[in-house]
């Protein structure tokens, strides 16, 4: 059996079905994280049924279709990285992972996913790795972020889960784009704008009767910010508390209800001390009682300041 190193005190090795008791352990632990995520934390609940996951995980590897791989954090198996899908005729494969909160916050997933990703370009001779995501799981995006991949796609409610579908966002980085060691500083530059842009579509969540959080929008934006919605002939300009103040307003006196915002797709470009964004977004909720969805797109300028990234400027405009 193989041990790869992770540092921090851990190692990557095979996950077969001898593991079934430790693995069966640590899925009641991963549970809340990964339930909504992978389909086996809801399937794999007793240990003959934890045991029948791993052993399929075995059978599909001895046809070389499938693999998965256990992450052990000080002799602790506290997640791991697996290929769902294998095909070395075609040269495509996909990759996942997962991980209970005792693992979190060391880039374990994102050593081991570089770890499969080189040996699947570099020994077996593949051209595509592709990352399927359910759309909102911020946590497995960030990682196809780390890996510099690129988002593809969303398939529309692709995905269903507890009588819901949901969209699915398909990511990918190919053999010529592959480097086993990203520029750290790039990744995180794009790290933060990705939790600005989330910041900011998510202080306007009302959904489940929460209230949103509107005075984040100050937090992202420097004091001179401004808002551009241009969805008519005339753009209108706003500076940041004549853009805040209305929108509070319709979220918290029951004009908008059950109201969010999400990002679906984006090109994010960073020169420097200067970034532009491009995304794709959708929203839903209910206006005045009436349920309503719809998509558009945005356009965002960040700077570098002494306190961090910000974003300076937003244009946008509704299909």
């Amino acid at each position: 059996m193989f041990t790869l190193p992770l540092g921090d005190d851990a190692q990557l090795r095979p996950l077969e079905p001898w593991h079934a008791r430790e693995f069966l352990a640590h899925i009641d632990r991963a549970r809340p994280n990964v339930d909504p995520w992978i389909p086996w934390a809801t399937l794999g609940t007793d240990l003959a049924s934890a045991t029948a996951v791993l052993q399929r995980y075995a059978d599909n590897q001895a046809q070389d279709t499938a693999r998965i791989y256990g992450i052990w954090l000080d002799g602790t198996l506290v997640g791991g990285v697996m290929f769902t899908r294998f095909d070395g005729a075609l040269g495509v494969c996909e990759i996942g992972c997962w991980l209970e909160a005792a693992g979190e916050g060391r880039g374990l997933v994102t050593r081991a996913c570089r770890a499969l990703i080189t040996w699947a370009f570099e020994e077996r001779g593949m051209s595509r790795v592709e990352w399927w995501v359910a759309a909102g799981n911020t946590r497995s995006t960030e990682v196809a972020r780390r890996l510099g991949m690129t988002r593809d796609g969303v398939l529309r409610r692709r995905h269903p889960y507890q009588g819901v579908r949901h969209d699915s966002e398909v990511w990918s980085v190919l053999d010529e784009d592959w480097s086993p060691e990203r520029d750290a500083s790039t990744s995180d530059t794009r790290a933060e704008l990705d939790r600005l842009m989330r910041a900011f579509l998510g202080a306007f969540t009302n959904t489940g009767g929460s209230r949103p959080d509107v005075d984040v929008i100050r937090e992202v934006f420097i004091p001179q910010g401004m808002i551009i919605k241009n969805l008519g002939a005339d753009p209108v300009i706003y500076d940041l508390d004549a853009f805040i103040e209305p929108r509070e307003k319709i979220l918290t006196d029951g004009t908008l209800t059950e109201f969010s915002e999400w990002e679906v797709a984006d090109r994010t470009e960073v020169f420097g001390s200067i970034a532009h964004r491009f995304s794709a977004y959708r929203k839903s909720g209910y206006l005045d009682g009436e349920w309503f969805e719809s998509s558009g797109h945005k356009t965002t300028q960040f700077v570098r300041t002494p306190a961090g990234w910000r974003m300076s400027s937003m244009a946008w405009d509704d299909v």
